[in-house]
């Protein structure tokens, strides 16, 4: 019972702490650049050479 009166009066200190929180300001997107545009090619590549790869290892059963 004495926990219960203690936790009750620090949990309403810090419920009103929240409530005056900042407002969430938006991330702005940034451009693209060219190096994530020719990783995003390599990365598109391998997955369609592995797909290829898988393709053929399972049509040999």
């Amino acid at each position: 019972m004495k926990r219960i009166l203690v936790i009750i009066p620090s949990l309403a200190l810090t419920l009103p702490t929240t409530a005056l929180a900042e407002a969430f300001d938006r991330p702005i997107p940034q451009p693209q650049t060219e190096a994530a545009e020719f990783w995003f090619f390599v990365g598109s590549v391998a997955l369609i050479l592995s797909l290829v790869a898988v393709q053929m290892l399972v049509s040999r059963r």
